[in-house]
């Protein structure tokens, strides 16, 4: 049995939390907010995020940070936006194992990954990025799910791998950390650019086509970046791109579609909650320019999300995009 800790309650830390205590690891989530820790202490779920799904009363739940103490790994699973914050005030405790990140984006303003955030608020610590196609709604309730553990340090991975999978959790591993961070951020994008086909009433071949392309330029900017094309056809890549794209628990696709039928983008933000692949959108957008590749999708999507353009314009300009060939 090891000690896990999952840092931050919502929806992927507690699916993550049951199935770690369900192979019968000791279990604690930490969040920084009081009224939440409260809640799930006594109604040991929340409906909002996971309807129906209770936590068991071995799991321990609390604000006190120092609970990370004698973990074998410390999950950080909260919003990509926080993910600096959370591994500052990580770095402040002592004996938290191997900090595993769950979260996917890419930092504003610094374009890294969320690892390379995480190196440097606490230098020698051992990261692995976790991903893959996974909605906490099914973990949670034990759905048969793949995911990548992907790491600098084979034996940090083997031991993601070894602890997290289960029954129903199957877990691989994999050396290219940078190819499963950027699969895992990028593809939200393209699940907004998905959503937006449904809210304009779009079918199934703009979505296949979509999708198909959408991999394309992830593996094209991860490849500039020093990813393996690989890995975007794999379950971080292509794996991740679907179910996040065609799944109705996909919070980024139904930003997108309410954006396709024409709600304003911050009363969509204010209505879907936290959608990690509008604030990737805007540096990816960032990184095509850095790198001076093309990118037209994530770059119609970052038009529409920040620069206000009209949506039915930006499909426009894609299909009557200068003809080439596929490859």
């Amino acid at each position: 049995m090891a000690k896990i800790t999952v840092l931050g309650c919502g929806g992927w830390g507690m699916a993550l939390a049951l199935s770690a205590y369900n192979k019968g690891n000791e279990v604690t989530l930490w969040s920084p907010f009081e009224a939440e820790v409260s809640l799930l202490n006594e109604k040991r779920t929340n409906e909002r995020l996971l309807k129906d799904v209770f936590l068991p009363d071995n799991i321990n739940v609390t604000s006190d940070l120092s609970c990370v103490s004698g973990s074998l790994i410390t999950i950080i699973a909260t919003p990509s936006t926080t993910v600096r914050e959370v591994a500052g005030k990580l770095s402040k405790q002592k004996d938290f194992g191997i900090v595993v990140d769950v979260s996917k984006g890419i930092e504003k303003g610094t374009h890294k990954r969320l690892s390379e955030v995480i190196k440097e608020e606490i230098p020698n610590c051992k990261i692995v990025s976790l991903s893959g196609p996974s909605h906490a709604e099914e973990v949670a309730r034990n759905v048969p799910t793949l995911l990548v553990a992907a790491s600098d340090s084979r034996p940090a991975a083997q031991i993601v791998q070894d602890v997290m999978s289960s029954d129903t959790l199957r877990v691989y591993t994999s050396d290219d950390i940078i190819g499963v961070e950027l699969g895992g951020a990028l593809k939200n994008i393209i699940a907004i650019a998905a959503g937006i086909c449904d809210g304009l009433k779009l079918g199934d071949n703009t979505k296949a086509a979509l999708i198909t392309r959408g991999i394309t330029e992830m593996s094209r900017l991860g490849a500039c970046m020093g990813a393996k094309e690989y890995t975007f056809f794999g379950l971080a890549g292509i794996g991740d791109l679907i179910v996040t794209c065609m799944s109705v628990h996909s919070r980024n696709n139904r930003f997108g579609k309410k954006v396709g039928e024409g709600m304003g983008i911050a009363e969509a933000l204010k209505e879907v909650g936290t959608v990690e692949g509008y604030y990737a959108a805007f540096s990816a957008y960032e990184l095509a320019e850095k790198y001076n590749i093309e990118m037209p999708i994530i770059k119609e999507c970052y038009l529409i999300l920040y620069e206000g353009k009209d949506v039915k314009q930006a499909l426009n300009d894609l299909i009557r995009r200068p003809s080439r060939s596929e490859h």
